[in-house]
Formats: C-alpha cells, sequence, structure tokens
C-alpha cells in the first residue's frame, strides 16, 4: 500500500510540476504578446497625425520617465557614468534616433509587412558583421542564411519596383534602418555589460530625444499630435510592453525559438496591412517573406552558436 509519505510527496511533485508548466506557459504567452505589441507599431505609426520622425521623437521622450522608474526600482545606477562611457551611448543613440527615423519614414511608403521584416533585418546584418570581423567564410547555416537573406530581399524588393518606386524608397529606408540598428547594437555591446539595460536605456533615449525632434523641425513636420491616442499606443506598445515582455522572456528560450517568434511579427503587420489599407499579397511575397523571415531565424541560431564557440 502507499504510505502517506509517499503519497504527500507524490502530490508535491505533482505541485512543482504543475508550477512548472504553468511557468513555462506564461514566459510563451509574454514572448509571443512581446512580439504582437511590437507588430502594432507600424500601423500606429500611419495613425499617428504627426510626421513620421515626429512619432519616433513621442514613442521614446513619453516612454522615458517609465524607463527612469525601471532603472530605479531595479537598483541600477544613472548617475556617474564615465565620460567615456557617454561619449560612446551619445554615438549608439544616435544610430538608435537615426533607425528609428529612417524606419518610420519607411513605414510611411512601403507595405506593412516589408517594412517589419527589413526592419528586423539587424541580425542578419550582425551576422555578416561577424564575418567580416573574424576574416572567416561563412559556414552550414551560415550560408542558408545569407541565400535566404538575398533571395528574400531580391523578391521583395522586385514586387515593390513593380508597384512603385515610393514603395521601393520605402524598402530602402527600411533595410537602412536593420543596417543602423545593428550598429547601435554593435556600439553598445560592451557597456550593455558593465552597466543596466535600463539606465542605459535612460541614456540613449535621453540623448536621441533632441536628435529626432531636431530632425523633425527641419524636415517641416507637425510635431503636437491633435490625437493623442496612436502616439500614446505607440509608446506604451512599442517602448513599454514589446521591450519589456521581450527582455523578460528572450533568456527562457533558444535562438531557434525566438527567431520562430519573431516571424509573428511581419505576419501580423501583413495581416494589419491587407485590412486596413488593403496592401494585397501576392504568392511571390509571401516566398520573399517566408525566405527573409528563415534568414531572420537562421542567423539568430548562427550568432548563438559563435557565442558559444567563445
Amino acid at each position: 500500500m502507499e504510505t502517506v509519505e509517499a503519497r504527500e510527496e507524490n502530490v508535491a511533485g505533482q505541485g512543482v510540476e504543475e508550477i512548472s508548466t504553468l511557468r513555462s506557459a506564461l514566459l510563451l504567452a509574454a514572448l509571443l504578446a512581446g512580439n504582437v505589441a511590437l507588430a502594432l507599431g507600424p500601423w500606429l505609426v500611419r495613425l499617428a497625425d504627426t510626421g513620421a520622425v515626429s512619432a519616433a521623437f513621442w514613442r521614446l521622450f513619453l516612454a522615458l520617465p517609465f524607463l527612469i522608474l525601471f532603472a530605479r526600482v531595479a537598483g541600477q545606477p544613472l548617475r556617474g557614468l564615465p565620460r567615456k562611457t557617454l561619449a560612446i551611448v551619445a554615438v549608439g543613440a544616435l544610430a538608435f534616433a537615426s533607425d528609428l527615423a529612417s524606419w518610420h519614414i519607411g513605414i510611411e511608403m512601403t507595405r506593412l509587412g516589408n517594412a517589419t521584416l527589413f526592419g528586423n533585418a539587424g541580425s542578419i546584418i550582425l551576422l555578416f558583421w561577424g564575418f567580416i570581423a573574424a576574416r572567416m567564410l561563412p559556414r552550414g547555416f551560415d550560408w542558408l542564411a545569407i541565400v535566404c537573406a538575398l533571395g528574400g530581399a531580391a523578391i521583395l524588393l522586385g514586387r515593390s519596383l513593380e508597384i512603385s518606386a515610393g514603395t521601393f524608397v520605402g524598402d530602402l529606408f527600411c533595410i537602412t534602418a536593420g543596417l543602423l540598428y545593428a550598429v547601435y547594437l554593435l556600439t553598445l555591446q560592451n557597456e550593455r555589460g558593465q552597466f543596466g539595460s535600463w539606465s542605459l536605456l535612460v541614456w540613449v533615449s535621453i540623448f536621441a530625444c533632441p536628435f529626432l525632434l531636431g530632425l523633425a523641425l527641419i524636415l517641416g513636420e507637425p510635431v503636437w499630435p491633435t490625437d493623442w491616442t496612436p502616439v500614446i499606443v505607440l509608446f506604451i506598445t512599442s517602448q513599454l510592453i514589446g521591450q519589456g515582455l521581450l527582455v523578460y522572456s528572450l533568456g527562457h528560450f533558444p535562438p531557434l525559438f525566438i527567431g520562430l517568434a519573431l516571424l509573428t511579427q511581419p505576419a501580423i503587420a501583413a495581416a494589419i496591412g491587407y485590412w486596413v489599407f488593403d496592401e494585397v499579397l501576392s504568392v511571390l511575397d509571401i516566398v520573399g517573406m517566408l525566405l527573409l523571415g528563415s534568414a531572420l531565424v537562421v542567423s539568430r541560431v548562427a550568432q548563438a552558436r559563435a557565442r558559444r564557440r567563445r
């Protein structure tokens, strides 16, 4: 017969297993919810009655008080950063601000699915940079990522050029944004290990906001919204919910799973583009998106393997 002690151990074991299952489900929900929140960004940029660069300014500026609060709650210092560090952060912040400006401009000109895919191309660019820095040729999965990236980008760019020169230029703006985001990550990769991520984001926003505001004024954009709803929802979904949930969940999943979850963003953006803006995708468009999306997934796996080899 089963003893009382054995029964209690079984009950306790089931309880631990249920907690572990619930935690895994919550982490998965956080990862997917973060990607869904970020996928709404391009739609909200179009809905904002400010200029594209002005929307990027409000996105960072409105989130700044919350970032300061998060840094203080996490016990991360906001003062006392060395001048050299601040100078590096300023360079990275300018790259990030330029990334947002270029991406938001591209969103206004091309299809939402294209904008989301090309805007996330930073991981592919980092893969190329890794080969250059290491002075080595790609191997195995690396070649697969390159072929998928070039093939998918060629198809999507070709389709955009067929639609109009404007959508093609919009794609180029989004690709530029992906390049600038890679520059931002490379510039601050060492500082991220020395200082808290929240305090670093605070300083990035402090440097980036004046640049974005000045650029919006130079471009003659309307800065002050008449309808605050899209701008407020943009900073909440993209900066707080999207980034926050991703930061919370990314460390708990393998790179392949993260890469696959990333593909929910262009899928949702393309669906919004179809339903709201009548952006119809052909079979060739879908093939291009699948190829470029596959390159994003493979590049994340390749980068994780490279980090483990170090």
